[in-house]
């Protein structure tokens, strides 16, 4: 079959992950190719074929079988990744026999080497989409004695595949600092976007509350994966260093299997709760009366964030991770690195100054307002894969 050009910005948009799935990278490629939909391009997306639920309605997505996907759902190494990729290559060579594309927007690392590698097959160039900086990452998915070496390998990587990419998009300043000495073609930071819903109401925050036993306004709050890179060991320790009338904190999660089996270091000073329904996390998040993002590794954009800037409550995080946050204004941002002593005082102090919560929260969310909404983003992302492409 000989493909036919579209007169649209055609996009293949990979992603070696399951999808759906209610976590970062696949809400991000989620939203962001509905957003290039909405600034005009034709996109396919190309993933794994086992998910949670049913593939959107409104994207024209392919898969693997979903019988070929790694039974783990956690972001890193498995073992079961290379057939997975393998798959997935074979797909995406399939569906540029059938389409032609102008480029393949290649979410994380794994993407870009299977759209680099059938690139002498396929002539379709690629972009490169850091969600994060390896060599600031890949440690985390190893043991503590073999950080640096991963670190290393992580850093290879980096560099490898900002080079070979026809193009790259950082989703943060330091990712854009990370790569740009190595890149061969464009690159640019875009921050991803949000699309702003209405609060949830005061009932379902206070049903989702109960089912965990907790009330509104009555907890710290992390929510998320609880992958190495998330530190909650450090938020662990934090939680020891607490006032006696500081608040618990609660770590919500999709993970039901991980949060069953979360080590007793953890559960000795947090509160893990497991959370089936995206609307469910997002009552939570409401409820809250601060939020805490404990990360250290920065190069990425975590996506979360922009759930907890929505919500109007404080946040406390590390600068270089919470990108775009002021610290006094919009956050409270820890210096990097940081330990668990003063994650616990900050954390304190916002328990005790309800008019600095209340000013950190709004200023988070003016923040989301005027910088992350998705139509410029999208307007930006086509303009930039335009002038790339000339």
């Amino acid at each position: 079959m000989t493909p036919s050009r579209d007169e649209n910005l055609r996009l293949a948009v990979l992603g070696a992950l399951p999808f759906p799935l209610p976590q970062g990278s696949q809400v991000f490629m989620r939203e962001l190719t509905r957003a290039l939909t909405q600034a005009g391009a034709r996109a396919t997306v190309l993933t794994y074929g086992r998910g949670i639920g049913n593939p959107p309605e409104d994207l024209h997505c392919l898969s693997t079988p979903g019988w070929s996907t790694p039974r783990s759902m956690r972001s890193g190494p498995h073992p079961g990744k290379p057939f997975a990729d393998a798959l997935l290559w074979w797909a995406y060579r399939r569906a540029t026999s059938q389409h032609v594309f102008d480029w393949a927007i290649a979410h994380n690392a794994e993407a870009a080497a299977i759209a680099l590698a059938a690139r002498p097959q396929t002539g379709v160039p690629v972009v490169y989409v850091a969600h994060t900086i390896l060599a600031e990452e890949l440690s985390a998915y190893g043991s503590k004695r073999c950080s640096a070496q991963l670190d290393r390998m992580g850093g290879r990587i980096d560099r490898l595949i900002a080079h070979k990419a026809d193009a790259v998009v950082t989703l943060s300043d330091d990712g854009l600092s990370a790569l740009a000495p190595h890149s061969r073609g464009p690159i640019t930071m875009i921050p991803p976007g949000h699309t702003l819903e209405a609060p949830p109401d005061a009932s379902l925050i206070a049903r989702t509350c109960a089912e965990h036993r907790i009330k509104p306004g009555t907890y710290i709050l992390y929510s998320g994966n609880l992958d190495g890179y998330q530190e909650l060991e450090t938020l662990a320790r934090a939680a020891e260093r607490l006032r006696d009338d500081s608040p618990p904190i609660v770590v919500a999660t999709h993970d039901a299997l991980r949060a069953a089996n979360a080590s007793q270091a953890l559960r000795q000073s947090l509160r893990i709760v497991s959370v089936k329904k995206f609307e469910s996390m997002r009552a939570l998040i409401h409820g809250a009366r601060c939020l805490v993002l404990p990360r250290t590794r920065r190069g990425g954009f975590p996506i979360k964030l922009l759930n907890y800037m929505e919500a109007a409550r404080p946040i406390v995080a590390l600068e270089g991770v919470a990108e775009g946050l002021q610290d006094g204004v919009s956050a409270r941002l820890l210096p990097h690195p940081t330990d668990p002593s003063r994650l616990a005082e900050a954390l304190n102090e916002l328990n005790l100054d309800r008019a600095l919560r209340n000013r950190l929260g709004e200023g988070a969310r003016t923040r989301l307002v005027t910088e992350h909404r998705w139509a410029p983003i999208g307007d930006r992302w086509r303009t930039f894969l335009e002038s790339a492409e000339r």
